[in-house]
C-alpha cells in the first residue's frame, strides 16, 4: 500500500538524523491500526438485513397473496362479446346506409368469444336480461389454452 502511495520504507532508513524515527514510528503505528481493523472485520460475523426485503419464500408468499390480489382488483379491464368480424373495402364501407346489411363471419348459434383487454378468455351465448343483452359463459379458456393461442 505504501509503495502505491509513492512511499518507500527503505529509503527510510537513511533518513534518521532528519527525523526518520519519527517517520518510521509513524509508519509502524499506521499499520498495526490497519491490522486491527482487518482482525476486527474479519471477527464481525455478516447477517443479511432480512427485515429490509419481502419475504418471497413459498410460506410468505402464500401470506402474501390476498394483499396484492387486493391492488389489483379494481384496475378497470376492457370487456369485449364479439360476434363476428369482416374484411370490407374502404368504397363498400363509405356505400353502408341505415339497414344496410354487412355479413360477418360468425354463424347464426355460434358461441360469442369474450375478450378481455383483446385477449380470449371465454366464449358465450347471449341472453336477454330486463331489455338489455348479456352473455351467459359457456366455457372458459384454460391459461394452456390461451398461451397456445397466443404462440399461434
Amino acid at each position: 500500500m505504501a509503495e502505491e502511495q509513492g512511499f518507500d520504507p527503505d529509503s527510510v532508513a537513511g533518513m534518521e538524523g532528519a527525523g526518520g524515527d519519527d517517520v518510521m514510528d509513524d509508519w509502524a503505528a499506521a499499520m498495526a491500526e490497519q491490522e486491527q481493523v482487518d482482525a476486527a472485520a474479519a471477527a464481525t460475523e455478516v447477517k443479511p438485513a432480512t427485515s429490509l426485503f419481502q419475504d418471497f419464500s413459498a410460506a410468505g408468499a402464500a401470506q402474501s397473496v390476498p394483499q396484492n390480489l387486493d391492488m389489483i382488483l379494481d384496475i378497470p379491464v376492457q370487456l369485449t362479446v364479439e360476434l363476428g368480424r369482416t374484411k370490407i373495402a374502404i368504397r363498400n364501407l363509405l356505400q353502408l346506409a341505415q339497414g344496410s346489411v354487412v355479413e360477418l363471419d360468425g354463424l347464426a348459434g355460434e358461441p360469442m368469444d369474450v375478450l378481455v383487454n383483446g385477449c380470449l378468455i371465454a366464449q358465450g351465448e347471449v341472453v336477454v336480461v330486463n331489455d338489455k343483452f348479456g352473455i351467459r359463459l359457456t366455457d372458459i379458456i384454460t391459461p394452456a389454452e390461451r398461451l397456445r393461442r397466443l404462440q399461434k
